[in-house]
């Protein structure tokens, strides 16, 4: 993975975000993907925080685009790693968070969002 891939996988990334296009978002996802964030265990009561499979991240994202229909990210920061990426970003309350997402064949196998001192609303 290079800083190319990242940064321009980063700005897709945003615009589909910014677009509450799902479909959008979920092309750059393996139908297997596993991701984890705190916001998943306040919006679900799931404690283990985690969805497991396309279908249910995109039914997990659907519910937090419907619960936050004001949803926008400013783009911070993006670093490369090995097989990862993390996209650092603003949401829409100014709150920090990173988004740290595992590749495998070019799509993301798995992630997680990591927040600061603010979640979502």
């Amino acid at each position: 993975m290079d800083l190319e891939f990242a940064r321009t996988f980063a700005a897709e990334w945003l615009d589909g975000w910014n677009s509450h296009d799902l479909d959008r978002i979920l092309t750059h996802y393996h139908d297997d993907v596993t991701f984890s964030s705190p916001v998943i265990a306040q919006l679900t009561g799931d404690v283990s925080g985690t969805v497991h499979g396309k279908e249910a991240l995109r039914a997990y994202w659907a519910t937090g685009l419907e619960r936050i229909p004001e949803l926008k990210f400013e783009l911070v920061d993006v670093r490369v790693s090995v097989h990862a990426l993390v996209i650092d970003y603003r949401n829409q309350i100014g709150g920090r968070v990173s988004e740290v997402l595992i590749f495998r064949d070019g799509l993301v196998i798995s992630g997680f969002g990591a927040y600061g001192e603010t979640l979502a609303n």
